[in-house]
């Protein structure tokens, strides 16, 4: 018979949701298991927002470097030594990832396991130990899954042929490409794209279908794709490819774009056409949760898992898939076991930024989304050229679009494609949590010349 450790809770991922949850569960006088295959902090830290937007912040310095004439600054040619890019990348890494396993491992009652788990039982787990052993342990109380997810990889004939990238093996280029082909026209495709651009590579951008974001409304998808063209981009929708060789030592891809077959070749290939979630590493057949269709974990509003005492964080209950809502994920599970509450992920909003430049980020409903629901609505929309600090810093391009409820002049939704996006977004975010009006909006004095007094004008245009 095997022998099991026990431990009142398990939780298989040290991410944005497992790390605080271990702590939280520890100061309440529980023993805690935190099982890690790979790095404390997960996507986020490691391999996502953090590593990505510290070469984003490069890759602006080098366009800003660039456009210096446009503001009377005039410097020398600009190189980007991608290996001091790579380096500083590094260093906030490791600094975040050394903060956040030592923030997990400050309780005495939480034990931090490096190795890969999967499931022999309901709250039975087997963990292969990155030394080589073997370890059985077992919940009495809970297991929480915040596995997460990891790039998929398409099957087309030859890709097993060519080298190729993903998010995350990008990064760790020392050398920009000569010419980058970034398969994906969704927000990890199109960031690369364009920092690849302002590094000096000569990028082509295929995408499947007729427009980039598909999930935007197409005049946002629109505005992107002529971004990116300005920046010297090769966009390319409606594209398919068909077939992938290698040739004199970099991918060779046969491509069609609305039915005209040809070949382009690169010196580089990224694959950024989505993510696969780690539920297939888990063994769950063993535990009697129940899978989706893209092996999501289903779950309740409560993030509860068909299997008693079982949850599932982050992204591996099918999304959204951003380190935001895998956080707030933990927050629900906090307040409900441990401090008797009533919080579910029902109706909360889900804002998520493109850390493009400039940025795009969306709060609530996009305009298709209102009429797909029958919900009443006007548009309220602004360029970024008639706003006074964007034409002050040469950062024109984009609009900023609000849906208002003609029903109660209340915000239900907000995209911002423009300079520090995110940032104005989150004002709008505000404004929907406590119910202010456009008219209040309107009407709110807010400091000359700022960004955030784009509000007061957009809302009443």
């Amino acid at each position: 018979m095997v022998e099991r450790e026990q431990f009142d809770v398990v939780i298989i991922g040290a991410g944005q949701a497992g790390g605080p949850l271990s702590s939280d569960m520890a100061a309440s006088g529980r023993s805690v298991a935190i099982i890690e295959r790979a790095h404390a902090g997960g996507t986020c830290i490691n391999e996502g927002c953090m590593p990505t937007k510290a070469i984003v912040a490069s890759a602006r310095v080098a366009s800003l470097a660039r456009r210096g004439r446009e503001y009377g600054v005039h410097t020398g040619s600009v190189a980007v030594d991608l290996a001091e890019v790579r380096a500083r990348k590094r260093g906030v890494v490791e600094r975040m990832q050394a903060g956040s396993r030592a923030s997990i491992e400050r309780p005495a009652n939480v034990e931090y396991i490096d190795g890969e788990a999967t499931f022999t039982g309901s709250k039975q787990v087997r963990i292969a130990m990155v030394d080589g052993a073997t370890r059985e342990i077992e919940a009495t109380e809970w297991v929480f899954i915040n596995s997460g997810a990891r790039p998929t990889i398409p099957t087309i004939p030859g890709i097993d042929t060519v080298p190729f990238l993903d998010s995350t093996s990008i990064m760790e280029l020392d050398v920009v490409p000569e010419h980058l082909i970034v398969l994906g026209g969704g927000p990890i495709g199109l960031e690369y794209a364009q920092m690849f651009r302002r590094f000096g590579s000569e990028v082509t951008l295929i995408n499947h279908g007729s427009r980039l974001l598909s999930r935007e409304d197409a005049d946002v998808s629109e505005a992107m794709a002529e971004m990116l063209r300005a920046d010297g981009i090769e966009v390319l929708l409606n594209t398919d490819v068909t077939g992938m060789k290698l040739a004199d030592g970099g991918p060779m891809l046969n491509i069609t774009t609305n039915g005209d077959v040809r070949e382009t070749a690169a010196s580089h290939l990224l694959i950024a056409i989505g993510r696969t979630l780690n539920t297939d590493r888990l063994n769950l057949s063993a535990t009697g949760v129940e899978l989706g269709k893209d092996g999501e974990i289903l779950v309740n509003d409560r993030l509860e898992s068909s299997a008693e005492g079982i949850f599932a964080l982050g992204d591996v209950h099918g999304g959204p898939a951003f380190t935001h809502m895998s956080y707030d994920d933990y927050r629900i599970v906090r307040d409900n076991l441990l401090r008797d509450g009533h919080r579910t992920r029902d109706d909360r909003p889900t804002p998520y930024v493109i850390f493009t430049d400039p940025e795009m980020a969306r709060v609530g409903l996009s305009e298709t989304q209102a009429k797909e629901k029958g919900v009443p609505y006007r548009v309220a929309k602004m360029g970024m050229d008639s706003v006074a600090r964007a034409i002050l810093s040469l950062e024109t391009t984009g609009f900023i679009k609000v849906l208002i409820s003609s029903q109660t002049d209340e915000i239900l939704g907000a995209t911002v494609f423009g300079v520090e996006g995110g940032e104005l977004m989150t004002m709008f975010q505000l404004a929907m949590m406590g119910g202010i009006t456009a008219a209040d909006l309107g009407e709110m004095i807010i400091a000359h010349p700022t960004l955030a007094e784009s509000i007061n004008n957009v809302v009443t245009s």
